[in-house]
């Protein structure tokens, strides 16, 4: 009789220099089982799946790891996916100028009978029909590079599809997204367990959890917290498991803030991306931008700092028109920006903590071609503390951080420039729990100390929870802008109204009535 765990992982250690990430982890998952995998960046998630995966090795011999009862050994990423194992990491690793087809079949391709040619033909069918059947629109022909950010996640999860696999593990799947990709992915979620596939879900956000898991772990510091039926779990239950703590201190919303005078004006801003945006901001305000995506909330951040032209429209700073043409001009004029993509635009990988950290601010401690390595330090160290980033030295570098860490270095560089307008463009995108609620905080001790902020997010609880002052984009517009006393009684339906063009709709129904 086949076993009924297919995945058994037991008494798996990890140390690195200086720590040790994973502790006697046992970890046993059944066929057609969704297990969510949780715990704060840094609790051991990532390890734990690398040495499934075949990219780390476990510390010793005493772990193991079994496939369908057998005792196997995983020392690279073949040896993985010839037991079956698939995983889709949250980083997109595409071949971008190669066809859709081609990233799907590579390291497998189908040859004609004269073996030194592909045969592209019938692999471009299989392509398809798999795209197909996952009801996305994307032509198997067409290249990578042309596809968006979500479009190339869902080709991710077509490749693991391809594979074989009889375990998935779902980094962070749905992070570039759409709801209606989401959807979609959830139906063939649903699909795959049928076939008796089992899933590992990494996610952070709980609705995703309770929707699609049968059952959830938690790692916290590198040990196995529990693992649960996710039935018999509750958000709060499950954040209590993941930092210790009770979700009741996540949020703290601080209905002390006061606002000041208005310190920035945006008037009829227009672009490509967006139509007469006009909105003021006041020192000490959080006001929360929300929207679906696509709706111009990041080309309306971008042109604000200076990244993107705007074709009309006026730019007030402390009541004085301001002509912004650059990042240097906006920093000059007192704005920081925390962009989406913090790998991207937001770090510099390769390089140190500190050197990110005090990148913007580098003239001050320049001395003719020096720099001043005890002021440098002395920043770094203010803002390390106040953030409580994790770190073995100012000196490691970012890519060596979590997510959420590495988050918090994009958050410090900014902080070093002491903003009076600080736009936050998803500053909790792919970060846990924990980290979260320690931006959260720092959100509302910016706010306190008078900084005016701009947050943008794709969470409605974080608009609704932390916003002062709420507008909602659609589509390039601001369609909705709610007041501090509306906005007491926000709901996430009346914000989805306004998302999804809900007043131009209403008004598309009455002509038609009429």
């Amino acid at each position: 009789m086949e076993n009924a765990y297919f995945l058994e992982m037991e008494g798996i250690c990890k140390t690195f220099p200086g720590a040790k990430v994973l502790d006697n982890i046992d970890l046993k998952i059944k066929q057609g089982e969704v297990r969510a995998l949780m715990g704060e960046n840094g609790a051991g998630k990532s390890t734990l799946i690398k040495i499934l995966g075949g990219i780390y090795d476990q510390d010793t011999d005493n772990g193991k790891i079994k496939i369908n009862g057998q005792e196997v050994q995983i020392n690279s990423v073949k040896d993985a996916k010839q037991h079956g194992i698939s995983i889709i990491h949250q980083e997109i690793c595409l071949a971008d100028h190669r066809s859709v087809a081609d990233n799907l079949f590579m390291g497998f391709e189908i040859s004609q009978n004269i073996k030194c040619f592909l045969d592209d033909k019938e692999m471009i069918r299989q392509a398809q029909a798999v795209i197909d059947d996952m009801g996305i629109e994307i032509d198997a022909r067409i290249k990578v590079e042309m596809l968006s950010i979500a479009k190339q996640q869902m080709v991710e999860i077509c490749r693991a599809l391809m594979s074989n696999a009889r375990l998935i593990v779902m980094d962070e799947p749905t992070s570039s997204l759409t709801k209606t990709e989401i959807e979609q992915l959830f139906v063939q979620i649903g699909k795959l367990k049928k076939a008796g596939i089992a899933i590992i879900y990494i996610s952070h956000r709980m609705d995703e959890i309770f929707r699609v898991s049968d059952s959830v772990s938690v790692l916290r510091d590198g040990q196995m917290i529990g693992t649960h039926l996710a039935s018999e779990l509750t958000t709060e239950k499950i954040i209590e498991m993941m930092v210790g703590r009770k979700l009741s201190e996540v949020y703290r919303k601080d209905e002390t803030l006061k606002t000041g005078d208005v310190c920035l004006e945006v008037k009829n801003f227009s672009n490509k991306y967006l139509k007469n945006i006009s909105f003021e901001l006041k020192k000490g305000e959080i006001l929360g931008i929300g929207g679906l995506v696509g709706a111009g909330r990041t080309e309306l951040a971008r042109a604000i700092f200076g990244i993107d032209k705007v074709n009309e429209g006026e730019l007030f700073i402390n009541g004085k028109i301001v002509h912004i043409r650059s990042a240097r001009d906006a920093i000059e004029h007192g704005i920081g920006y925390v962009p989406e993509n913090r790998k991207i635009e937001g770090l510099f990988l390769n390089n140190t903590i500190a050197y990110n950290t005090t990148i913007t601010v580098l003239e001050k401690f320049m001395n003719f071609c020096k720099i001043n390595k005890k002021k440098e330090n002395s920043v770094m160290d203010e803002y390390g503390k106040r953030l409580a980033i994790k770190m073995t030295s100012s000196r490691q570098k970012v890519s060596q951080l979590s997510g959420g860490n590495q988050q918090k270095v994009v958050v410090a560089k900014w902080l070093a420039t002491n903003p009076d307008i600080l736009i936050l463009d998803e500053p909790t995108r792919g970060i846990d729990i924990g980290a979260k609620s320690e931006i959260y905080h720092l959100i509302f001790e910016l706010a306190r100390q008078g900084v005016a902020i701009i947050l943008i997010s794709s969470e409605m609880e974080e608009i609704i929870n932390l916003s002062t002052r709420v507008a909602i984009m659609y589509e390039g517009e601001i369609k909705g802008l709610l007041d501090e006393e509306e906005v007491k009684y926000i709901t996430q339906e009346k914000v989805m109204w306004f998302a999804s063009g809900g007043e131009k709709h209403a008004e598309n129904k009455t002509k038609a009535e009429n």
